[in-house]
């Protein structure tokens, strides 16, 4: 999407490969299949019937939004098992866009810094300042909805709109910050609905006139040239008609997320890169990560009922948006986070508990640390619908990662009750934690005991769906994929701008990150390709 909107705006041609089908506001349709509870049992149940086991366990899977996420028949993978993973995705035009909670936020040198500041994690090749330009220009095209506020631990963005928080969202942070001042509870930064499906970077693209999409198309191998040193092109399979066709290129862009990326990368293996395209360190498909997903939720009896406040227009299929966020703790110094956790959730926004108090609900992200033996490979035994080697992924918690989930759900569980809400459940991978009443006390019991046998297949690695690495950049081509600028140091007309180009897994959403990487790394393609280096 930016990468399309930055080449063509800087004069080039650009043919985009999208797997799946155009789509537009007609297959948004709202009446459809409505969102019957909040465990949503039995249409999960006819998702997985229908083929869809995997994409039916997204904590907000709901009915309308099936056609929105893969068939998991057709688009198959492999685990370890003894390391479940959720790959929740979808190929149709916009990908997960139109699955995403539309948050957006910007990540700090507590994540691209982590092992200076803490001694864990991994340190990037780049920085906060690095980045930070390419992010306002993102903001500025997006048109956020959101407040100056002030945080060190989540920067401020440029906002277009203002967010608002409900009465009871305004309670809680008054709770929270006056008890831990250092724990600070802001607006959700988001991107409000757009009609059309289509958002702006690739209208923009479009309207250019020299943006080519080739629609249900899916590339099973990256060409270069007969030394290995140059991408040529790609060779394409239309998913309709089954032909496959080679499409020539003076440079190629890898960004379809990150275990599709890598899997691209790896089934490119030539005799001149045998490991796999752009491969020679060694890392292709290694330090793949997620955030670890943490949820928590119950009620808030210091207020009544549901509200919105939402200042965005209202969209009838996605619903209200908003909520809010508690970052990085702010450490004692003022500037830097404590805590390798961040999450967000609203107060007062969902229905009401039975006897009318206001419900709250959180998600939340911990980090994860880099493993080499966390990685995708090739299943050398299965193929896909179209003949593609599918996917293994590796992603397990380690000890360290066993030790910071343990961290966020306690403090999560902590915070909640002392700004006054009553805790009916915390989970995470590592299980279901339920107090007082319990989870969703007001469901039917066949749904909660559902709900409890599945929570551990639900909330897995995965489900926070952040996942990034395995085509990391670094300073040293030994030991990463890329440089500084998303290139291959095996092959430089070869940029990889999704998160598969991360060092570290952060605690916040990717989005807004790999668009910013992305308007960087293209931004330096297209001078390079205007010289002639390209």
């Amino acid at each position: 999407m930016f990468a399309a909107r930055e080449l063509t705006a800087q004069g080039l041609s650009v043919v985009q490969i999208e797997a799946g089908p155009k789509i537009g506001p007609a297959h948004f349709d709202a009446t459809k299949n409505p969102r019957q509870t909040e465990i949503n049992l039995w249409q999960r149940a006819k998702a997985t019937a229908l083929g869809q086991a995997i994409q039916a366990r997204a904590a907000f899977f709901d009915g309308r939004m099936r056609r929105l996420f893969v068939s998991d028949r057709q688009n198959p993978y492999s685990t370890p098992p003894d390391a479940p993973f959720l790959w929740i995705r979808g190929r149709q035009a916009g990908g997960r866009t139109h699955t995403f909670g539309r948050v957006l936020v910007r990540w700090t040198d507590d994540d691209f810094k982590m092992r200076s500041r803490t001694g864990k994690g991994v340190d990037w090749p780049i920085d906060y300042r690095a980045l930070e330009p390419y992010y306002e220009e993102v903001e500025r095209v997006l048109q956020l909805y959101g407040q100056v506020e002030g945080v060190p631990t989540m920067p401020d963005s440029i906002y277009a709109h203002r967010s608002e928080l409900t009465e009871a969202e305004h309670l809680f942070k008054q709770a929270v910050e006056t008890r831990w001042p250092e724990r600070r509870v802001v607006t959700w930064r988001y991107l409000g609905p757009e009609p059309t499906r289509v958002l702006t970077p690739m209208r923009d693209a479009l309207a250019s006139g020299r943006l080519d999409i080739r629609y249900e198309t899916i590339a099973r191998k990256i060409l270069t040239d007969e030394i290995g040193t140059r991408a040529i092109g790609a060779e394409v399979i239309n998913t309709r008609t089954g032909q496959v066709e080679t499409l020539r290129a003076r440079s190629v862009i890898v960004c379809a997320s990150p275990i599709e990326s890598i899997r691209l990368l790896l089934n490119s293996a030539s005799p001149s890169h045998p490991n796999g395209l752009a491969n020679s360190s060694g890392a292709l498909g290694r330090y793949f990560m997620d955030q670890v997903p943490i949820v928590a939720a119950g009620v808030f009896p210091r207020t009544r009922g549901t509200s919105t406040a939402d200042t965005a227009p209202t969209d009838p299929f996605y619903g209200p948006s908003g909520g809010i966020f508690l970052p990085r703790f702010i450490g004692e110094d003022g500037v830097s986070g404590t805590g390798d956790y961040a999450f967000q959730g609203s107060v007062g926004r969902i229905p009401p508990s039975a006897s009318g108090l206001s419900r709250f609900n959180f998600f939340g992200f911990s980090t994860m640390e880099p493993d080499a033996d966390n990685r995708i490979t090739l299943n050398p035994n299965r193929k896909d619908r179209w003949g593609i080697p599918i996917p293994h992924i590796r992603c397990k918690m380690g000890p360290v990662d066993t030790e910071t989930a343990k961290r966020a759900m306690a403090a999560l569980e902590e915070t909640a009750e002392g700004a006054g809400c009553e805790v009916e459940f915390v989970g995470s991978p590592l299980g279901l934690n339920e107090k007082g009443r319990g989870a969703y006390p007001d469901a039917d019991w066949f749904s909660r005991t559902a709900f409890r046998a599945l929570f551990r297949r639900t909330i897995a690695m995965g489900a926070a769906i952040h996942e990034s690495g395995g085509a990391r950049m670094g300073a040293n081509p030994a030991e990463s994929v890329l440089d500084t600028y998303n290139r291959s140091w095996d092959v430089p007309n070869l940029l990889v701008t999704d998160a598969s180009a991360f060092a570290g897994s952060g605690v916040a959403g990717t989005t807004l990150t790999i668009m910013a990487m992305t308007v960087r790394a293209c931004r330096r393609l297209a001078a390079t390709l205007k010289e002639g280096d390209g």
